[in-house]
């Protein structure tokens, strides 16, 4: 009985942290509230492959999946820097970064020694990923837009920031996840 208020009183924080955050321009299909697709994928850490699976790094705590269009692009390597800059908060906070893009495991390799420093998972979304998300770039197809996801450990969407504008995703998702540690 006691989890309906608390609840509502989580996404009335979250809520209040997206708009303290800034505009969140064209929202993601998936709602908050939604059951996450699981998925597995190959992903990289430090330039180093390994095998991806969303249930398993729930398991931690709060994931923040944040989709982006191309690695090595402006937009996407200032986004990674900035997530690999905060990534200490993240973790404090209990959540563990992924980054997921349409390109191929060998590029997000490069990607995650170099943009991401080392600090957190790149990973491949591949078609059934980026259908399950509803992070399809329309006007680019074979790329994703940029959506940011926190993800409860329940496997439950708890926020959503999709913007193109890569400022304010950092921000955005951070303040999400320590709203959630605060309950």
């Amino acid at each position: 009985m006691k989890r309906k208020p608390m609840m509502k009183s989580v996404k009335i924080v979250l809520a209040l942290a997206a708009m303290a955050a800034g505009s969140q321009g064209a929202v993601a299909a998936l709602a908050i509230g939604a059951k996450a697709p699981d998925f597995t994928t190959r992903g990289a850490l430090a330039g180093k492959t390994f095998t991806l699976t969303l249930s398993h790094q729930l398991k931690r705590g709060p994931v923040v999946l944040y989709f982006f269009p191309k690695a090595f692009t402006p937009g996407c390597s200032a986004e990674a820097r900035e997530f690999a800059e905060h990534i200490e908060d993240f973790r404090k906070a209990g959540a563990t970064v992924i980054g997921m893009s349409a390109d191929p495991v060998d590029d997000l390799v490069a990607f995650s020694t170099k943009e991401c420093t080392g600090k957190f998972a790149v990973a491949s979304a591949g078609p059934n990923i980026v259908s399950g998300y509803d992070v399809a770039l329309k006007m680019r197809p074979g790329m994703t837009d940029r959506t940011s996801y926190v993800i409860a450990p329940s496997g439950r969407i708890a926020f959503v920031h999709s913007e193109m504008n890569y400022a304010g995703h950092v921000k955005s998702t951070l303040a999400a996840v320590e709203a959630m540690k605060q309950k």
